[in-house]
């Protein structure tokens, strides 16, 4: 609107069109909103009626995705809209998704606003900035036609009884015309900018992509444990047993076997087995180990401090289980941290303590060691802080030089029940 030529442009135009348009469609919106809650309302009572209460509650839908292509006569930034996808095809999945979304709530908010409130506004602008000017403009014609060039009337208020007066006032309407025409661009940018505030803010694209981000990595860290767990299992059952019927079978052809280079190859094909068999094990245990998956969270922390070389105190206390998820990440945090104090702190012990309270789980890992970890040199500790971050929670970590190290992990999360273990 501050250009010069706004005026010789279409965009005065674009403005009138969006507020007719928004005065036609607030009185059909209107019209339906009232017929289908009075008619709902009656038959609710034989329950015939609730299907139309459930259409006026969706009425926001439709409402609210014409606003959003009106909205390109004046705005022509992008205006998507806001709703989720249904976790499944169907029109029961579709349903049951809009009515327990925000999003459905405040666009039918909207709807009642624009049938109450603002097409009247929209009326009133158009009214005052377009009628008035043009109603002037048209005195000479008027009183040439209705008025048999004796006498018209300017919006049946003002009496005009000679030419010159209507000629008068016709130039008047024309210099009125230009400041109107502004006041039109405003009112119609001002009632744009409301429908793109309440319906399609302009980040609202980038918050809903941020979130299905968000979800987006939480359903891969799921399938990543999914898989690490399938994998550990057909390694379990599979590989390892084969590899333990092998060592068997080694063993026996090697106590039958007479003294000699048969002997001597078979006993070296047994302790072969036996190494394979041994690093099999350890692999699988640290691809998912099975005492997580059996015993929870608190046992898997205590063999992982019994397999360190630096010797650990666990202070650990849950009440129960918790989501899978959390406890697979909190479980390699931990086994993490305790490769890292044994590879470069230098300590002679090491303590990692916590426990569920408040909705999260806290876990706190210390060390005696030299301090001065850092997160910024080598990808472990940032590694950590991605894997933590996935699921919402937090990582601190104190290491000044000289020590101690602390390295604190939070998870918000619920314990699950016995038979709820596909968080």
């Amino acid at each position: 609107m501050s250009r010069p030529g706004y005026l010789v442009s279409p965009w005065p135009w674009r403005s009138v069109a969006y507020l007719l348009t928004g005065m036609v469609t607030g009185v059909v919106v209107l019209a339906g909103l009232v017929t289908s809650a009075a008619v709902g309302g009656v038959l609710a009572i034989v329950l015939v009626g609730l299907p139309l209460l459930v259409l006026a509650a969706l009425a926001g839908i439709p409402v609210a995705w014409a606003e959003r292509h009106r909205l390109r006569l004046v705005d022509l930034d992008p205006a998507p809209h806001r709703h989720t996808r249904p976790p499944a095809e169907g029109l029961w999945s579709w349903l049951t998704t809009r009515l327990r979304e925000r999003t459905t709530w405040q666009e039918l908010g909207y709807t009642l606003l624009f049938a109450c409130v603002l097409w009247p506004v929209d009326a009133v602008a158009v009214t005052v900035a377009l009628l008035f000017p043009l109603s002037m403009l048209a005195a000479p014609l008027l009183m040439a036609t209705v008025g048999d060039g004796r006498q018209t009337k300017v919006l049946k208020q003002w009496a005009i009884n000679t030419w010159p007066t209507a000629f008068g006032v016709a130039l008047l309407g024309l210099v009125l015309l230009a400041p109107c025409a502004y006041a039109l661009g405003v009112a119609a940018g001002a009632r744009a900018e409301l429908t793109r505030v309440l319906l399609a803010p302009r980040d609202g694209g980038l918050d809903a992509k941020v979130v299905e981000l968000t979800r987006s990595r939480v359903r891969l860290v799921d399938a990543f444990e999914r898989e690490r767990r399938r994998i550990e299992r057909d390694l379990h059952d599979g590989a390892q047993q084969r590899l333990v019927a092998l060592t068997m079978t080694l063993g026996l052809a090697r106590l039958d076997a007479p003294p000699g280079p048969l002997a001597d190859q078979l006993a070296k094909a047994h302790d072969q087995a036996g190494q394979a068999l041994a690093e099999l094990r350890e692999l699988v245990h640290g691809i998912h180990p099975k005492v997580l998956a059996d015993y929870g969270l608190e046992a898997a922390v205590a063999d992982a401090a019994d397999r360190s070389p630096v010797p650990v105190d666990v202070a650990l206390e849950l009440s129960g289980r918790l989501p899978q998820s959390v406890e697979s990440a909190a479980y390699f945090v931990v086994c993490e941290a305790l490769a890292n104090i044994a590879k470069h702190s230098g300590a002679s012990r090491a303590e990692v303590s916590g426990g569920h309270r408040d909705g999260r789980l806290h876990l706190h890992i210390r060390d005696d060691g030299g301090g001065g970890a850092d997160a910024s040199i080598g990808t472990g500790l940032t590694g950590l802080a991605d894997r933590v971050s996935v699921l919402d929670g937090r990582l601190t970590l104190s290491s000044p030089p000289g020590g101690p190290t602390q390295l604190s992990v939070e998870f918000p999360c619920d314990p699950c029940r016995p038979t709820d273990r596909s968080a």
